[in-house]
C-alpha cells in the first residue's frame, strides 16, 4: 500500500500528507485536530506565539486529538531576531505605507518594542510541549536544538529549496526533509542563496533532492490532489506537503474572503512579491501586490515590513478589501474543490491510490 512510507511509519500516519503550516493566524487548532484525526499530519503555524501561547496551543490541540502533530517556528535569519533599525529609519518605513493607512482610516501605528516573539522563548515552549514533529524554515537549527528534539522523541523536520539546502540539513542531524518547489504559496524559505536564485520547480527539485540525501524527502508546491500526490511519490519522495489546498478549508484561519479568494484563483494570477513582509513569497496578485516597490523594499526588511502591514489586516478585512490583503496562494489554486478537511483527506486518498493503479496497470 502506498500509504506506509517512512514517513508514515515513523509518523504513525494512516497516510503520509502533512498539512503546511499556515503563518500570520492562519493556522487553526480545528485544522490541526481534523487533518490528526484523518490520519495524516496536522501543523500549526506559531511562529507569531510566544512561548506561553505555545503552551497553550499544545494544550488546546491535545484536548481535540490524541494522535500526531508539529509545530512549526521560523529560525531568525538577515537579522530578523533584532532588526538593525534606528527610529529615522523606522519612520521611513511607516511613511512608505501612509497611503494606505490613510484609505483604512488608520494612524499610523508607534514603533513596537519588539517585532516578534523572542525565538528562544518559543523554542523552549516547543521543546517542553513534546509535540511529535517540530518543523521549522529559513533555515539549520543549532546541534543542541537537535539534540534535545532527538532525547525527547521529536521528529525535526526542515524544509529546502535547493539540493544543497537539502544536504546542509541532513548533514546537521534532521530527520526528515521537505522540498519545496517555486510553485507553493506563501514564503520562499530558501537560506544559503537568495530566494530568488533558488526558484527550481517540485517537478526537477524532488527527484534531485532525493538523490542527494538518504533521509526520508517530502514534496511541496503545487500538490492540491491525488495525482499530485501520486506524482511525488513516482519522483522518490516518502510523502507530500499540501498547503493551499488545506487553507482553503473551513477549519483554517483563513478569513471567509480569503478562501474564496483561493477559490476564484486562475492559473496565472499569483506572483512572487516582498512587498507584504519583506521577504519573498506568493499570494494572489492585487492591488497591493501590483503597487509595491518591486520584489524588495530596501527600507522595510523582514520582520518590519511584516509588522507594518500586518496592522492593516484588521481594518482591510472589516472593509472587506482583498486588494489590501496579503492572501497566499500555490500556483494549485485552479485545483481546488473541496471545502471541508474530511472530504478533501477522503479524496486524497482515493484518487491518489486510482492513480497509482492506473499506472500500476
Amino acid at each position: 500500500m502506498w500509504q506506509q512510507t517512512a514517513v508514515a511509519r515513523r509518523l504513525g500516519l494512516s497516510a503520509p500528507i502533512i498539512q503546511g503550516p499556515f503563518g500570520s493566524g492562519l493556522s487553526s487548532v480545528d485544522l490541526v485536530a481534523s487533518v490528526a484525526e484523518c490520519g495524516m499530519l496536522g501543523s500549526y503555524g506559531a511562529h507569531h506565539l510566544g512561548g506561553d501561547a505555545i503552551r497553550e496551543l499544545a494544550a488546546a490541540i491535545r484536548a481535540r486529538t490524541s494522535r500526531p502533530f508539529a509545530l512549526n517556528l521560523w529560525l531568525p535569519f538577515a537579522g530578523s531576531e533584532n532588526p538593525d533599525m534606528d527610529d529615522q529609519q523606522f519612520v521611513a518605513a511607516r511613511e512608505g505605507l501612509r497611503p494606505w493607512f490613510e484609505e483604512l482610516g488608520l494612524t499610523l501605528p508607534a514603533r513596537p518594542a519588539r517585532f516578534t516573539p523572542p525565538f528562544r522563548e518559543q523554542l523552549e515552549a516547543v521543546i517542553e510541549t513534546r509535540p511529535a514533529v517540530f518543523s521549522f524554515i529559513f533555515g539549520v537549527p543549532e546541534p543542541h536544538v537537535l539534540q534535545a528534539c532527538r532525547e525527547r522523541n521529536i521528529v525535526t523536520l526542515g524544509t529546502a529549496t535547493t539540493p544543497a539546502e537539502a544536504v546542509a540539513l541532513e548533514r546537521a542531524g534532521v530527520d526528515m526533509i521537505v522540498a519545496t518547489g517555486f510553485e507553493a504559496g506563501g514564503h520562499r524559505v530558501s537560506f544559503l542563496h537568495e530566494p530568488e536564485e533558488s526558484l527550481t520547480g517540485t517537478l526537477a527539485l524532488v527527484p534531485q533532492v532525493v538523490d542527494a540525501v538518504k533521509v526520508p524527502v517530502i514534496a511541496a508546491g503545487g500538490i492540491a490532489d491525488g495525482r499530485g500526490v501520486a506524482a511525488a511519490l513516482m519522483l522518490g519522495a516518502q510523502g507530500v506537503q499540501i498547503g493551499t489546498a488545506f487553507l482553503a478549508c473551513e477549519e483554517s484561519a483563513a478569513s471567509a474572503l480569503h478562501r474564496e479568494k483561493l477559490f476564484g484563483t486562475g492559473p496565472t494570477q499569483t506572483a512572487l512579491t516582498r512587498g507584504f513582509s519583506g521577504r519573498l513569497a506568493r499570494g494572489i496578485r492585487n492591488r497591493f501586490m501590483d503597487e509595491a516597490t518591486g520584489f524588495r523594499h530596501e527600507s522595510a526588511p523582514y520582520p518590519v515590513r511584516a509588522w507594518l502591514t500586518g496592522q492593516l489586516k484588521a481594518a482591510a478585512l472589516k472593509a472587506n478589501r482583498p486588494d489590501v490583503l496579503a492572501l497566499w496562494c500555490g500556483q494549485g489554486g485552479p485545483l481546488l474543490r473541496h471545502r471541508h478537511v474530511r472530504a478533501l483527506a477522503t479524496s486524497l486518498v482515493e484518487e491518489t491510490t486510482r492513480q497509482l493503479a492506473l499506472w500500476l496497470h
